[in-house]
């Protein structure tokens, strides 16, 4: 399991554990706009906008940039970050990581199967377990930029796996690792991960 961890931090070029120099009290005087989507504090109530809340800095700050560069789309948040600085970015970063996310619940029906995807993968098929990247309890890797799951609306989390799956998103860098993982997930596995995700802390 380790050499496997090791070789996806190398994959994805990540060897250092440089993070942002974002001001999370700066940061809270910059957040208004995103507010009206993901609530002052970053847990959204709308299940398909994302809970920022308790997010990793260094993946809170990347997700920024790729929107703000065209590198990532979304739709509902074209031109909002495009008169705001490299530091503005930084702090918003800051600030939302300083949260912290609330937690969902599982849909029963489906917890064993999304527990067994989420801490087995699918080993015959060559996809790994969540936890390898995410960690067991859904915390994420900060360090490396890879993202808190734990919590996360299960709407948000199964549009993203099926945007990685069918090519509508593309902003997992040239190893494609989401797309790679997502791309072995039928919909009734993206359903039960995703519930499974929104309980799991």
């Amino acid at each position: 399991m380790n050499k496997v961890i090791v070789s996806l931090l190398l994959t994805l070029g990540i060897t250092g554990l440089a993070h942002a120099a974002g001001n999370a009290e700066a940061g809270q005087g910059k957040v208004a706009v995103c507010g009206a989507c993901h609530n002052p504090d970053g847990n959204s109530a709308a299940p398909n906008f994302p809970k920022l809340a308790g997010q990793g800095e260094r993946y809170l700050l990347k997700q920024l940039k790729d929107i703000k560069d065209g590198n990532r789309t979304v739709l509902e948040m074209t031109g909002l970050l495009d008169n705001l600085t490299e530091q503005d970015l930084q702090d918003i970063a800051a600030y939302f990581s300083k949260q912290k996310m609330s937690v969902g619940a599982a849909d029963p029906k489906l917890v064993a199967r999304g527990a067994e995807l989420f801490r087995g993968g699918k080993l015959p098929e060559g996809m790994p377990a969540c936890i390898g990247c995410h960690s067991p309890n859904g915390a994420g890797l900060a360090a490396a930029g890879f993202p808190k799951l734990g919590g996360q609306h299960a709407q948000y989390i199964g549009k993203q796996l099926t945007d990685f799956r069918e090519g509508n998103r593309t902003n997992d860098g040239d190893s494609m690792i989401m797309r790679s993982i997502a791309a072995k997930l039928s919909n009734k596995d993206i359903e039960a991960v995703s519930s499974y995700i929104q309980g799991l802390h």
